[in-house]
């Protein structure tokens, strides 16, 4: 796997710790960079919001669960940055807008990563068992919100000097696992999607990314029989900002072996 930060068209970010001089926010403030990150009330989600507050990100969180972002938000605020948190479902345009919008009254938006994730079913089935509302459900979260965020941000990433986008994906988009059919086709798709963005947007770095096996409970609530040991969300997060140092070129990667390579 080839990262080199020197790649054609790479903008390194000064290792993401600020914005150049004279960036602004609305309010006429010299800002941090800005990332939007999805489903970021507890596992991966939350790991990378706290990963990128120690570095002095100002953040833009999400989840449908208002407790739990709350506690997220207040944790990840704890190192000093500026975190709004907005609860809401990914797949409502407005709530969509409201984020894009939340992240430009901070200064713009300099990452975003689509992590909310819908399984299609809980635990996971057949295909043959599968209900269909439950994978347009799938489809909807994993896909069509995802693009739909994108399409939102798109102006504002694209002025930034070093703008991305993470696209959580899965080892069941690329590999035919019993059960996981419908959440893998719905990744498969992401990451043709985020594939085509990567060409369509050179000035942006677009990386469909998986992260691997992790003790989530999105996992648990998948798999609720397997109770192997699997890595904490926060001992992935550093695959995620190797990216965001190196600057790769668009493409899919995976955390372990961005873990590995380290």
């Amino acid at each position: 796997m080839r990262l080199a930060s020197e790649a054609a068209g790479a903008v390194p970010f000064l290792r993401w710790r600020h914005r150049p001089l004279g960036a602004v926010g609305d309010e006429g403030t010299v800002g941090m960079p800005v990332a939007i990150i999805t489903g970021a009330s507890k596992g991966l989600g939350r790991a990378l919001a706290e990963a990128l507050a120690v570095r002095g990100w100002d953040l833009v969180l999400d989840a449908r669960g208002a407790e739990a972002l709350k506690e997220a938000a207040e944790s990840a605020s704890g190192h000093g940055t500026r975190v709004e948190a907005l609860p809401g479902d990914v797949t409502d345009a407005g709530h969509r807008a409201a984020l894009v919008a939340a992240a430009r009254r901070l200064g713009g938006v300099d990452l975003l990563v689509s992590n909310a994730s819908a399984l299609g079913a809980e635990p996971l089935v057949r295909l043959a068992e599968l209900p269909l509302e439950g994978l347009r459900r799938a489809l909807e979260v994993n896909v069509v919100a995802a693009l739909g965020l994108v399409r939102e941000a798109l102006p504002l990433l694209r002025r930034s000097p070093a703008g991305a986008v993470v696209a959580v994906s899965s080892d069941a988009a690329a590999e035919a696992y019993g059960t996981w059919g419908g959440y893998g086709a719905s990744k498969a798709a992401l990451d043709q999607l985020a594939a085509v963005l990567g060409v369509e947007e050179p000035g942006l770095r677009v990386w469909a990314v998986d992260p691997g096996d992790m003790a989530t409970d999105l996992y648990a609530a998948a798999v609720p029989d397997d109770t192997d040991p699997r890595p904490e969300p926060a001992a992935v997060a550093p695959a995620f900002l190797r990216l965001l140092d190196e600057r790769p070129a668009s493409g899919r990667y995976a955390a372990p072996a961005l873990l590995e390579q380290r």
